[in-house]
């Protein structure tokens, strides 16, 4: 099966790379050529170029507006009929409900596949995968899916996967800005930040964001695997699910300002565990 993979940021490169290191047959496209450095697969000059000869188009973009440019503008729902578009996207939960209906009036198939885990994960083939759409379509992605990560979760009625991905990055950046938190807190009391986190990993504070991001935050390494203007983009999409839907989240609008202000800050490319100076 070849496959075309599009869009090469942080994750993205690390989820092609994982590909291309377990035998799958890439061709990779992205609107930065200079992000395919180190990659070891074609680079199509377009989207179209990129899917020509593919069967599966993986999709790893920022947001729903990157998505919807990618099949609208750039013609790309053109050049996918008969194939199977997997959106690894965190999408606005509307806007992948457009994306599942606007493929099938093109003739493609479109699964919905947003990922749990970040740039390490996604290297060892251990993310979680979220998929949402129709059985077959998740069966024919599976060989390419099952490269990538190690647990996944199925829902047939479109919508529900991203759902549960903005449900998921709610409790990840809370999380994240609480240990944000007790790390200055603990700093300024006069503890030495590496206890701090020792001790933080082996009482309440132990999680699988701590353990992914106890040497980050040990070393003030903000170097971007998620970045801080993504996670204030899910909140927010996850704010508007809460509100349409009658759920008070008002720890989640604390977090999102933690978020929204530290990328005002000039904070917005980096780690988001950068939360902390904020």
């Amino acid at each position: 099966m070849t496959t075309a993979f599009l869009g090469l940021g942080a994750l993205g490169h690390a989820i092609a790379g994982r590909l291309i290191a377990t035998g799958t047959d890439l061709a990779l496209w992205n609107r930065n050529p200079s992000r395919a450095a180190g990659l070891d697969a074609p680079l199509a000059a377009t989207p179209a170029d990129a899917v020509a000869q593919a069967d599966l188009v993986l999709l790893c973009l920022a947001d729903s507006a990157a998505v919807r440019s990618l099949l609208h503008d750039q013609g790309l729902l053109a050049a996918c009929a008969g194939k199977l578009i997997v959106d690894t996207t965190t999408n606005h939960y509307r806007d992948v409900l457009d994306f599942h209906r606007d493929a099938r009036a093109a003739g493609a198939a479109y699964l919905e596949c947003p990922v749990a885990g970040s740039v390490v994960p996604a290297s060892n083939g251990a993310l979680t995968l979220l998929a949402g759409g129709r059985a077959e379509d998740l069966e024919r992605a599976r060989p390419v899916l099952e490269r990538m990560g190690s647990t996944l979760f199925h829902w047939e009625e479109p919508g529900l996967a991203t759902r549960m991905k903005l449900v998921n990055n709610q409790a990840l950046g809370g999380i994240m800005a609480v240990l944000a938190e007790a790390l200055k807190v603990g700093e300024a009391a006069g503890l030495d930040r590496a206890r701090v986190l020792d001790v933080l990993a082996a009482g309440g504070g132990e999680s699988l964001v701590l353990r992914a991001k106890k040497q980050k935050l040990q070393e003030r390494d903000w170097s971007p695997h998620f970045k801080v203007a993504t996670i204030a983009k899910d909140l927010r999409y996850l704010l508007e699910l809460a509100g349409e839907n009658g759920a008070a989240a008002p720890v989640a609008e604390s977090v999102r300002t933690r978020f929204t202000d530290a990328a005002a800050q000039g904070r917005a490319d980096l780690d988001f565990s950068a939360v902390e100076g904020s």
